[in-house]
């Protein structure tokens, strides 16, 4: 079940506001101009599978996204725990970062978990199939898939070149909960 937990960025044991309610979380989130809705993940598509069959699958969805936001570039992450480089794909969206472009993410099949640090508070949206969250640009963030990831996404740019990242050298991640696929957080 996609979930909020807002924390005070100095504590990372006692959440501020809890939710699962996705009208509760869109609304918490678009006060600070992020974007998450809730679409119907309708294509059989499992972590592993393809670009150009998640592509295929979503053409639609991705063609009005295109025209509504602009965006240049397409691509999908498709991980599964078998990926062979899991662990450095881990690590590279762990740590805080920023992009001068919004990151638009569509989750059509398993989980991940965005912290959003956003003032003096840190939002922490656990996002799963059917899900779509949209960081704004210049928003510090980080991602974390978990040690043994399973999700496909769909991702979005107006950067032709893609997913470009501006780490901020803030080691505030590494004081929150890590992802860990199935466990109740």
């Amino acid at each position: 079940m996609s979930r909020l937990r807002i924390f005070a960025d100095s504590d990372a044991k006692n959440p501020l506001f809890v939710t699962g309610d996705h009208a509760a979380i869109a609304h918490k989130l678009a006060e600070h101009g992020a974007r998450f809705e809730r679409w119907q993940a309708s294509a059989a598509i499992v972590a592993g599978d393809s670009s150009d069959a998640v592509i295929a699958a979503y053409r639609t969805d991705i063609e009005r996204l295109k025209t509504e936001g602009g965006y240049q570039a397409v691509d999908v992450i498709s991980l599964d725990p078998n990926h062979p480089q899991k662990e450095s794909l881990r690590r590279k969206f762990l740590d805080e970062h920023t992009h001068s472009e919004d990151e638009v993410r569509f989750f059509v099949a398993g989980s991940g978990l965005f912290s959003l640090h956003l003032g003096g508070q840190v939002f922490e949206v656990l996002c799963e199939q059917g899900d779509l969250i949209s960081v704004p640009a210049n928003t510090k963030h980080w991602f974390d898939m978990g040690p043994e990831p399973s999700f496909v996404a769909i991702r979005l740019f107006t950067n032709p070149t893609g997913w470009v990242a501006n780490f901020t050298g803030n080691q505030i991640a590494i004081q929150f909960p890590r992802y860990e696929i199935g466990q109740a957080r």
